[in-house]
This record gives C-alpha cells, structure tokens and sequence, in this order.
C-alpha cells in the first residue's frame, strides 16, 4: 500500500520522533520511503515550509516525495468542494492571508494513487476535516499508530 503524507503526519514525526532515540522507526520508515510506499503533494511542502523548520529541512532533502497536482487530483479537489459540508474546509482566515491550505490536495493524491492517508487529525462529528473527507469518499485514513499497527511496527 502507497501512503500519502499529510502536513501533520510530518510534523509529528520529525519533531517528536527524533532520529537518534528512534534509531529502528526511522530506519523502517527510512526502508518504506527507499521503496516508495509514501507520496505527498506540493501542497503539503508549501505548508511545510510555513510551519515547521526541522521537516521543512527533510522535506527539502526529499522533494521528489512532493508531486505536483495532476488535472485528475484537480478534478477530485473540485468534487471534495461541491458537497456544501467541505467547503467549510476553506478557512477565511487563509482566504485572506494567503495561507496553505494542502487537505483536499492530499486526499486527492490518496485517490490518484489509490492509496492511505497518513494524518494526526482525527475524524470528528461534523467536521471537514481530512479524515472525515476520506471518509465520505471511503478512502483509508490513519494516524501515526494505526499506520504502525498496519505496519505490523512494535517497539
């Protein structure tokens, strides 16, 4: 399975897993990223570059991980935002600031690969978020221990 990397998801592993006390997680996530069993999207790299300079940095070291948006993924965007509900998902605040905004980018890479999604946020009543858009599409959605459970990972 080809997993696709949400902003989150890097975030909370590169600042929270450190390489040196987390020597076997990073050599197995090391092993899946050689294999190419992860993918993201451009998106994610902008909002990368925003939010956190330790990712920001790996992110820079592995740019080829960052796809740019196919017509295809443009089309699933475009679908994401015709259910009235996911439209909340664009935030005024980044309307008017010009923030990043890599959600509906990086279910549509998880539809284009036909693969996971790799998040921290959690799927809540009511909300748009990522997992609740995967789950309205059906697509899998996991964060960090459910991707290891997966994975058959134990430490």
């Amino acid at each position: 399975m080809v997993y696709v990397l949400d902003t989150s998801f890097i975030i909370q592993l590169h600042e929270n897993y450190y390489r040196e006390n987390f020597v076997t997680l990073w050599k197995l996530f090391d092993e899946m990223l050689g294999a190419g069993r992860f993918t993201s999207t451009r998106e994610v790299l902008r909002e990368l570059e925003e939010q956190s300079d330790i990712a920001s940095r790996w992110a820079a070291d592995n740019n080829g991980l960052f796809a740019t948006p196919t017509a295809e993924e443009g089309r699933v965007v475009a679908s994401i935002y015709a259910v009235k509900h996911f439209q909340q998902n664009i935030e005024l605040k980044k309307i008017l600031t010009g923030g990043k905004n890599a959600d509906p980018f990086v279910v549509a890479r998880a539809v284009a690969v036909e693969g996971a999604v790799l998040t921290m946020e959690q799927l809540k009543p009511n909300a748009a978020k990522i997992p609740n858009i995967c789950d309205y599409f059906k697509l899998p959605c996991r964060d960090f221990r459910r991707f290891m459970m997966t994975e058959g990972w134990s430490f």
